[in-house]
């Protein structure tokens, strides 16, 4: 046994019962965060972790590699509030982007709101904004160290004059101003024992909705909406594009599915004073809309990602087909489709324009194309959409690389794509390492993007990178996503086995040269993978996973995630729950030689997505089960960051040095050398 592993209490009296069915569970004491038992746990697993990072030869050079790669312009696509003109820029290095105001496009840009002053080490964030109609008020979240909790605070534009305004215990909020200016909805949460700053757990239920009116005080807001027998219900209101109507829409959980209750704000003569008369349109969550005049039938294979009105009469609509995605114009009275914009393959990720506006801007990019910004005047005849920003990376050419989509069959049959991006010319014969990456869930869809860190593998450690559509997701709609839900959640880890097989039986990679990485659900992924098959891969990196799928629901926003996973406390969703909870299938490998590649979890200490309960409970238990077995000479770690959350407005140093540990991790456990 190479590694020395932290002795951890283990509590052989806590034994769960789940219909029936005796659960041991003897590392509940790290589910208190603020325990000395809980600190030394995560202090004693950081010491063995950073040392063996620090060994990692290719760590500083990754980081410097990373550092100068990463150091381009990064913009969003300009959007039009009253009469001026907004973008957010990034120097290159900068931890936190600037929102930028203009007069107009042609004029110089001017430094609006700058949120690397909200912090000294820019673990303060902008979480969310909104401008009032005629552009004259903003209002901002900003949130510390990572976690969901958001203040929002308010500016006069003109000046970006700060306002007394501050409104606290909000979190999943939406913002929405009404069209006079004086005030705007937002959600929040009642008062609850404990502190709030993101390390705790305590579960988030009733939140509601208020209407904050500016120049007040936070205790005066109007509660306008609160669900008292629905705990878990979560709302957001939105003000119409002619500032009559307040539209709620009412959630349960994660699905795509939501109630749609509204309010006439012309029948209020005093103003908003209370809880509204709210008209339920749709109050199921069924979200089988009948009586509705259809302007675009449903496309047999392609998803609609968005669709906005513009310029009054035009309607944009971006599709997602075979996980690339294809902008088009529609007339808004018709349907009738009057223009394909033209795209490489890759994804939209940015797209501005309001029905009052009379131009709009998108966001391409790809696997190697960080951004191009198109503008296109609608006033034009014949549209032509323009270049309007292009950024390139200085020292890595692109056309060194090719990016291959592929479908391979998983074990039903179903055809799963995958994004295979390595440098030209490579010899299929099973040499490179591999980086597969997956989710799998909550109906995302994960498109091309742009990955510095992934194209510093491909291009310094020979690599080649591969991103698996697997079931789960949302990239061929609702049908996609449930085949990978509830019981069905099996598929998606033998997909992503698939993707591994398919690898190795291509020549991409061997197993032993194989990484697999995801984050969150596919957090879960990666850890039911390594349960399942440590065969298959030869290391494996879980950021803030989902491990223990018997008490996720317990903790923080947990609860909405059962309409995904299921709940423990049903017993036919307790019965394929148990079979493949991370936590509670790690057991010591069958077959000649096989031992469980080397593991590195991820996670941080503000995390109130996912507690990092889940990796540290995790951990213990594959420290405890397999640490100790002879065989396992491969390195099962953990690393919590601290000052750190989910992900959301993490600072770039907190990005690059992240990325840097996770590769020089790979590189030591795989025995991989740097290529200049």
């Amino acid at each position: 046994m190479p590694f020395q592993y932290p002795n951890a209490y283990r509590d052989e009296a806590v034994v769960d019962d789940y219909h029936g069915q005796k659960i041991p569970d003897p590392y509940s004491w790290l589910e208190d965060p603020d325990s000395e038992k809980t600190q030394a746990f995560v202090n004693a697993q950081n010491q063995l972790t950073l040392p063996f990072l620090e060994e990692c030869p290719v760590r500083e050079v990754f980081k410097e590699r990373m550092t100068e790669l990463y150091d381009y312009p990064k913009y969003s696509c300009p959007f039009k509030r009253g009469e001026r003109y907004f973008h957010f820029y990034n120097t290159g290095l900068q931890n936190q982007s600037v929102l930028y105001v203009q007069d107009n496009l042609d004029a110089e840009p001017r430094v609006f709101l700058d949120p690397n002053t909200f912090s000294d080490d820019g673990t303060v964030a902008l979480r969310g904004y909104a401008f009032s109609e005629d552009g004259e008020y903003l209002a901002y979240g900003t949130s510390a160290s990572g976690s969901d909790w958001v203040e929002i605070h308010f500016l006069r534009v003109d000046g970006a004059v700060a306002l007394e305004d501050q409104l606290d215990r909000v979190k999943f909020s939406c913002m929405s101003w009404t069209h006079d200016g004086k005030g705007l909805f937002y959600n929040s949460y009642p008062e609850q024992e404990g502190k709030s700053d993101g390390t705790e757990t305590s579960t988030n239920l009733n939140q509601k909705l208020y209407y904050h009116m500016l120049g007040t005080p936070q205790s005066q807001d109007v509660l306008c909406a609160e669900f008292l027998d629905e705990p878990k219900w979560m709302s957001g209101a939105e003000v119409s594009d002619d500032g009559r109507y307040v539209l709620l829409s009412i959630r349960e959980g994660c699905d795509p599915v939501n109630r749609l209750w509204y309010c006439d704000l012309n029948t209020l003569p005093d103003g908003i004073t209370g809880l509204l008369p709210w008209v339920k349109l749709i109050d199921n969550f069924d979200a089988e809309y009948d009586q509705w005049k259809e302007l675009l039938p449903q496309h047999e294979k392609d998803v609609i990602v968005f669709a906005t009105c513009s310029y009054s009469t035009l309607l944009f609509v971006c599709y997602l087909h075979d996980v690339k995605n294809v902008l088009k114009m529609y007339q808004l009275a018709s349907g009738e489709e009057l223009k394909t914009f033209p795209l490489e393959v890759g994804s939209i990720v940015g797209f501005t324009g309001r029905k009052k506006d009379s131009e709009i801007f998108y966001y391409f990019t790809s696997f190697l194309s960080p951004a191009i910004i198109y503008h296109c005047d609608l006033t034009k005849d014949p549209l032509q959409p323009h270049v309007f920003r292009e950024v390139t990376v200085k020292g890595f050419n692109t056309a060194e690389y090719q990016t291959t989509q592929v479908f391979y069959p998983s074990k039903d049959g179903t055809q799963i794509p995958m994004f295979i991006v390595h440098k030209k010319g490579i010899q299929l014969d099973g040499s490179h390492p591999a980086f597969l990456y997956g989710y799998g869930g909550f109906n995302i869809s994960i498109t091309p993007s742009y990955s510095v860190s992934r194209l510093i593998f491909v291009r310094h450690l020979g690599g080649v990178l591969a991103v698996a559509n697997i079931r789960g997701g949302g990239e061929y709609g609702e049908t996609w996503h449930k085949g990978g839900m509830l019981g069905n959640k099996q598929n998606c880890f033998t997909d992503f086995q698939c993707a591994a097989e398919y690898l190795i039986k291509e020549g991409y990679s061997s197993p032993k040269k194989l990484t697999i990485n995801g984050g969150s659900n596919g957090g879960l992924l990666v850890a039911a993978c390594v349960n399942q098959r440590p065969d298959l891969f030869g290391c494996a990196v879980a950021q803030v996973g989902v491990m223990d799928m018997l008490k996720f629901h317990k903790f923080t926003i947990g609860h909405a995630w059962t309409t995904d996973f299921g709940c423990s406390e049903i017993k036919d969703q307790f019965d394929w729950l148990i079979k493949y909870s991370p936590l509670h299938n790690i057991h010591i490998p069958e077959g000649e030689g096989v031992q469980y590649p080397a593991v590195l979890l991820l996670t941080g200490d503000h995390d109130d997505r996912v507690v990092p309960l889940h990796s540290l409970k995790y951990i213990a238990t594959l420290q405890h089960a397999i640490g100790r077995w002879p065989s396992q000479s491969n390195p099962l770690f953990i690393y919590v960051d601290t000052k750190s959350g989910h992900g959301a407005g993490k600072p770039t140093t907190k990005v690059i040095q992240e990325v840097a540990d996770t590769y020089a991790f790979i590189a030591r456990c795989l025995d991989l050398s740097w290529i200049n």
